[in-house]
């Protein structure tokens, strides 16, 4: 990706001042009239997001000012890389109540575009400095947050389960991890039953896995991430229709923000062990597929009513959190586009998250805050758990209606295959279905800043 973080400013680098709407007027006083006057007629007010190009005597890009609104939103500066034409900035200074990394890497996130499929891709873009900001830190969060953006914007028939493999073992590669890949058949041998009810209907090509890597040294505390890995999801016989089908090459998002934290967390060198457990399917449609009334065995021993095909995310979760549960974890994250209950509650922008660890969910807030990575904690309703009773089988995969609430029947669901000790499930929707400056629309990647946040401070 192009760096839109530079560690030294270049010569003749345009003056960006970020400014709260109480900072403008004394800004403006004492500096040339013609600036003063120009913010007037441009109804400049420092409102967030306004930005006012303000030009010199000969028509060129004297300095830039951008508003911040009535408070330092750590994530303000995102709109002003969507803003600033091609070119060097220099930020004049850290807004009150940021630090330098937060503004450069708001900027960074806000830089993004994927160009993929795009003739000559993005173009050129801003660049800017800022000084005190740990450049290198920056590139990391943002390269690890672009992977996943770029993974999920990716169609599916060119981000397969042989394509997340691929990305895995380059990470694993990169930082010096072990990963261990089970394909197909093996599943089966390897005890992972519902991965492969799942995935079994694929094409070869395309056959289910799963995927593990294992980085840090042996002493230290061990951090499990789980991310789910449906690359596409027709619902399986129970089909989604055309309007349901059309974003579900984002099915995938859980793997792809498990395999971005991890990377994040290994590119830092946290005093932690890692292991990051995707199971990776497609959901198709064949003779072989799954049917409703199948019961699956699972890797935890309980068995599995399939009640519904479309709710196969929960079922590669299930073996993926029991083999988490294994490795005695200190803590347990997974991340999943589980559920579109979730957006009916709290929308796109926020996912909501589940754990019964008190102490867990304030430090998961408080790094939510400190990171402006937005996260909203929801209740496990214990009470919920019975629309889970299967009549033949030890717990069925689709909830009796009369529960309603679809994402926290979810999360009750994979928590009966979590491990003991600290867990949370994240229930993201990692996709902008809005361009905003700073957000364009496709794939976004959500928790795993604060979770980055989390972990650092939790085991330092």
């Amino acid at each position: 990706m192009n760096e839109s973080i530079v560690e030294t400013p270049a010569t003749g680098a345009v003056v960006v001042h970020a400014l709260q709407e109480s900072e403008l007027g004394g800004f403006l006083e004492g500096r040339q009239a013609f600036l003063a006057a120009y913010a007037q007629t441009s109804d400049f007010k420092a409102k967030a997001g306004q930005i006012l190009i303000a030009p010199n005597t000969e028509g060129a890009i004297d300095r830039v000012l951008f508003g911040l609104g009535g408070s330092a939103d750590p994530m303000a500066l995102r709109a002003l890389a969507a803003r600033l034409p091609a070119g060097d900035y220099r930020l004049a200074a850290t807004p009150a109540g940021m630090s330098a990394d937060q503004a450069a890497l708001a900027f960074a996130l806000g830089a993004y575009r994927y160009g993929r499929y795009k003739q000559g891709g993005v173009g050129d873009h801003a660049r800017l400095f800022v000084e005190g900001a740990d450049v290198a830190e920056v590139r990391q969060q943002a390269h690890a947050c672009a992977l996943a953006r770029d993974m999920i914007n990716t169609p599916a028939n060119d981000m397969g389960p042989l394509q997340i493999e691929t990305i895995a073992r380059e990470i694993a590669h990169h930082h010096g991890a072990q990963i261990t890949v089970i394909t197909g058949e093996g599943l089966l041998e390897a005890n992972y039953p519902a991965i492969h009810a799942v995935g079994r209907a694929a094409v070869e090509a395309r056959a289910p896995r799963m995927i593990e890597l294992q980085w840090g040294e042996a002493d230290k505390p061990l951090v499990a991430i789980v991310g789910k890995g449906v690359v596409f999801d027709t619902g399986g016989l129970d089909i989604k229709p055309s309007a349901g089908m059309r974003l579900m090459k984002k099915d995938m998002g859980g793997a792809a923000h498990a395999l971005a934290l991890g990377r994040m967390i290994m590119a830092a060198g946290l005093p932690v062990r890692v292991a990051i457990l995707a199971p990776v399917v497609e959901n198709a449609i064949s003779g072989d597929a799954m049917r409703p009334g199948d019961v699956l065995n699972s890797r935890k021993g309980l068995t599995i009513e399939v009640g519904n095909t479309d709710a196969e995310g929960r079922l590669i979760l299930a073996d993926a959190l029991t083999r988490a549960g294994e490795l005695s974890p200190a803590l347990t994250l997974d991340l999943a586009t589980l559920t579109g209950a979730a957006r009916a509650a709290l929308g796109p922008e926020i996912p909501p998250y589940y754990t019964d660890d008190d102490v867990l969910a304030q430090q998961i807030q408080t790094a939510s805050d400190q990171t402006g990575d937005p996260l909203w904690r929801m209740p496990l309703w214990k009470p919920y758990a019975d629309a889970l009773d299967s009549d033949i089988a030890d717990i069925k995969n689709d909830p009796d209606a009369w529960a309603q609430a679809g994402s926290v029947t979810a999360a009750l669901f994979l928590q009966r295959f979590a491990p003991a000790g600290p867990w949370a499930h994240f229930d993201i929707f990692a996709w902008n279905g809005r361009g905003r400056p700073g957000r364009p629309a496709g794939g976004e990647a959500q928790a795993i800043r604060a979770l980055y946040r989390l972990v650092r401070d939790r085991f330092s």
